[in-house]
């Protein structure tokens, strides 16, 4: 495993056990994503992707047809919803409920699903953006889709190793320690490996699981998709939205400069993000429902 310290044998064990448990992520998914690297891809293509997938067909049209969107009429079909949202929002909301239906169904001891996914959405969002203003050949979605699963290790140590992550809350709460690192004390690695093995087991790009991999690995080399993730996460955790059960520590420095020189000017460069925060707060509590 990456960045371990000194892992023992036991949890090594119980951790590769711990991700062969969570369920497996769909294959519509997977087919949007490789469909999403083809610039030239129609949007038809990811509609019929989408409506081959009963369920997700069913949850997409939910939450469109949800209060907060306010459409003039219902929508009965995902290509409808194309045409009202636009393609990039439906592939979101498809990538979104996907990882929603790998969630536990109930909170696990010391970790709340609910502010977990506003915290995971707001920087999958947040890293979209950024991602727009980063020089770089790097496709939005794939940004979204990193941030939208850096922190997927987590749950998976809340569901099946709930003693140790008790441990690790403990030391959080104390203060003086970030969560990864109370993690790697605890358990000799942390939640951004775990979450990396996760997306492996699921067949993920092998960028997008080293990203995931690296996002509290300050020796990592720099990237584009990296610094995105990185840097979303630290607005998101720095203006709680939602809660990853990682503190936005005062003294904190940028990840990466390349969106800008401090957390403030990032923050101009990107405007008004309430929408984002709504659509996450919107969408977090019509899955639920």
């Amino acid at each position: 495993m990456e960045q371990a310290d000194s892992i023992d044998s036991e949890i090594e064990a119980r951790l590769l056990a711990a991700v062969d448990r969570m369920p497996a992520f769909p294959r519509s998914v997977q087919q949007i994503l490789e469909m999403s690297s083809n610039i030239n891809c129609p949007p038809k293509d990811f509609v019929q992707v989408i409506e081959k997938d009963p369920v997700m067909t069913m949850k997409v049209l939910k939450v469109i047809n949800s209060a907060y969107y306010s459409l003039p009429n219902k929508i009965n079909s995902v290509s409808q919803s194309v045409v009202y949202l636009g393609i990039n929002t439906v592939k979101n909301l498809a990538l979104a409920i996907a990882a929603v239906g790998v969630l536990p169904k109930r909170n696990p001891r010391n970790f709340d699903i609910h502010q977990y996914l506003v915290h995971s959405l707001t920087t999958a969002a947040l890293a979209r953006q950024l991602c727009g203003l980063a020089k770089g050949d790097i496709e939005p979605g794939d940004a979204y889709i990193a941030g939208l699963l850096h922190d997927f290790g987590k749950v998976v140590l809340a569901q099946f190793m709930s003693d140790e992550y008790q441990q690790i809350m403990e030391a959080v709460d104390q203060g003086g320690v970030s969560l990864h690192q109370a993690e790697r004390r605890v358990l000799g690695t942390d939640h951004a490996v775990v979450g990396a093995m996760l997306t492996r087991r699921w067949q993920f790009p092998y960028e997008l699981s080293q990203c995931i991999a690296d996002h509290h690995n300050a020796q990592a080399e720099a990237t584009v998709l990296l610094d995105c993730v990185r840097v979303a996460n630290q607005l998101s955790r720095r203006h709680k939205l939602g809660d990853g059960h990682n503190p936005f520590h005062p003294g904190e420095q940028l990840a990466s400069t390349r969106f800008g020189t401090n957390f403030d000017a990032v923050m101009h460069s990107l405007g008004d993000i309430q929408v984002i925060v709504d659509e996450a707060q919107m969408f977090a509590s019509v899955s639920a429902s």
